[in-house]
Order: structure tokens, then sequence, then C-alpha cells
């Protein structure tokens, strides 16, 4: 019998959307990471793992074919942190380690790769991780974070312009492959409101959609929004939110549960100032549901595969841009399913990363 290709994930905050009785913060970088590992793991060449923070579940437990480890707490210190990943990498003991999004976490997981003769494989998760923004935010741990890339066997990313931004940064070729999802049944649903979710992070501006809701009476809006970790400002969002009569906050929705509000969302809206390839993106086209956003348009996608607007981040544009959005709905209803049907099913997607991780 054929030895089974053991690979690891290293996905702290991703255990909620595997268990969806576990109500806790996660982002699309958690997602990205579910889809990939629960569909490697129905190749029988691979023995999948993945390792999560301590919510209170069994120290092991496999949900979806993927083996669940758990590992450290969010209260204790960085190095007590430290201390429980490598342990839960130790008793993983797979040939690869994959980790998503620049962190403390990459450098660590990086260096028990080089120390114990593993693979390490990085995926960014943000467009600043791959021009060189990260760095310089973050000197030290930076340093770091260069150091981690330079000693991947692998490196993805989201989108063609991260790919020549890394490659001009830190001279590194990475490969690009998309942000997938399962396509769901396209249930024809009754469409009631115009949608934003995403974290209470400052990057993606969230006050801005509460703006456009006050500019817009005639319509519906729902915010979903999670409360991002550390957020102290979050009540004073809600209150905003709260004054305006014809928009509804929604603090947390599972991810199992998010798809109907794609379905009956008359166009979804995205107000951050950069992001990688959005999951909620994909989502909306999944959904049949045309994009407005702000700033972020990787490689152009909007208008060059006809899936919604973007108001090259003039606010000023936003109102505009939603008018003529609702007002040629049934064309983008068409246009961004066959998109998403296309580009970012993920039983398609996983055949580059099987290409990739089997050799």
């Amino acid at each position: 019998m054929e030895k089974k290709i053991k690979i690891c994930f290293v996905s702290p905050k991703a255990y909620p959307v595997f268990n969806p009785a576990c109500n806790s913060v996660f982002g699309g970088a958690e997602v990205d990471i579910y889809h990939i590992a629960t569909e490697l793991a129905k190749d029988p060449a691979f023995a999948v793992s993945c390792i999560v923070a301590d919510y209170g579940q069994p120290v092991s437990e496999t949900i979806e074919n993927v083996r669940m480890i758990k590992s450290l707490t969010f209260r204790e210190s960085q190095l007590a942190g430290a201390i429980k990943v490598w342990q839960a990498m130790k008793l993983a003991d797979a040939d690869r380690y994959f980790i998503k999004t620049a962190s403390f976490g990459t450098f660590l997981t990086a260096l028990f790769c080089k120390l114990k003769k593993r693979q390490f494989i990085y995926r960014s998760a943000h467009t600043d991780e791959c021009d060189g923004t990260w760095i310089r935010k973050n000197r030290f741990a930076g340093l770091l974070f260069k150091w981690s890339l330079k000693k991947a066997a692998l490196v993805f990313v989201q989108n063609q312009s991260d790919k020549l931004n890394l490659k001009k940064t830190f001279m590194i070729d990475p490969v690009v492959i998309p942000n997938a999802h399962r396509i769901k049944i396209d249930e024809h649903k009754d469409r009631k409101h115009i949608l934003w979710t995403g974290r209470s992070v400052a990057s993606k501006q969230p006050e801005i959609f509460i703006e456009l809701a006050k500019n817009n009476p005639q319509y519906q809006f729902v915010m979903i929004c999670q409360k991002a970790t550390n957020d102290n400002n979050y009540q004073r969002l809600a209150k905003l939110a709260c004054d305006i009569t014809n928009l509804e906050l929604i603090e947390r929705v599972p991810f199992s549960q998010i798809h109907t509000f794609f379905e009956q969302a008359l166009a979804f809206v995205n107000t951050s100032t950069a992001e990688g390839f959005p999951n909620t993106f994909i989502q909306a086209c999944i959904a049949s549901t045309p994009i407005l956003s702000l700033t972020v348009n990787p490689d152009g996608f909007l208008e060059k595969f006809d899936c919604g607007l973007c108001a090259n981040s003039d606010q000023n544009k936003l109102n505009p841009c939603l008018q003529q959005l609702l007002e040629n709905f049934d064309h983008y209803h068409t246009t961004t399913r066959n998109y998403a049907l296309e580009n970012h099913n993920i039983e398609k997607v996983v055949r580059s990363y099987i290409l990739h991780l089997g050799n």
C-alpha cells in the first residue's frame, strides 16, 4: 500500500469554520483553509490534519476526514502559545506544513520545518503581504516573514497581481491558485437587501457601508459584522448602525448559514482598503449576486468577467454605482454565477493543489 502524503494546516482560528457550534470569530483565510483541507481529505493519497486553537474541544478529533489538533489559547503569552503550537506540529508528524496569513506563526512553522526537515508551504492572504506593505509596517516581524518565505518549498498566491508583486519584492516566483468554494445549487430566493459581511477591523471600513445605508433609505441593508479580536470600538460601530432604521446589524452568522444571506441580496458591498481575493466575492458570485467594491478589484475581474462595479476608491461613486447595479440586476444575475462556476469551484481548484502537493 502506497504511503499517504501527510499534510498539516496551521490555522488556529479555523476551528469555528469546521465546527459551526463553536461561536467564535474567523476570517476569509480560515474559510480558504477549510475548503482546501476538507477537499484534499477526500483524496485517498492524502492524510490531512489541521492545528487549531483551544476552544474547549478534545485534544484530537476528526471533522470531515480532517484530524483537528488542539494547541494554544488566545489568553496566554506568545511564548506559551508558541510552545503549544510546536507540540501540536510534532503531534501531527506531517511531511508538509501549510500556513496562510503573515504572522509570528509563519516564522514558527517555517522554523519547525527547517529543523525537522519537513516542507514548509505558504499561501498569501492579503495584498499587503506581497507588495512589501506588511513588512514596512512590521519591521522585526517583517524580517522573520521574509526569512520564512525564502525557506518555503511552495508559495501560493490568490491572483496575478500578487504574484508579480511577490516576485518583485521577494524574488520568489509563486503559484497562482484562486480561492474556491463548493458551488451550491442555484436556488431562486426573493431578493430583499443590500449586504455587507466581514470582521470589524479598521481596514474593512464598515462605517462606509453604514453611510451608504443612510444615504439610501429606500432600500434595506444588512451588515453581518463579527467583532474582531481586540476590537475596543465595536460598541461605537454598533451604535452607529442601530441609528439607521433601514439597516440591520447581525454580529455573527455561522459559516454554514451565510449563503442564504447572499442568495437574498440584491448586491454585495465591499468597503475594504485592500485584500487578496475576498471569499465574500466568490460567495456573492455563487449566489448570482452582483458586487459593488469601493477599492478591491483583483486583476480587474469585476469588469473583465462582468461581476459588478468598482468605485476606484472614490466613496462619492458608491451611490451611482449601486443604482447602476440594481438597474442591471438581471444581467449580473447570470454573469456572476457563470464566473464562479468556471473559476472558483473547489472540485476544480483542488486539482491544482494536488498537482503541486502530490510531488
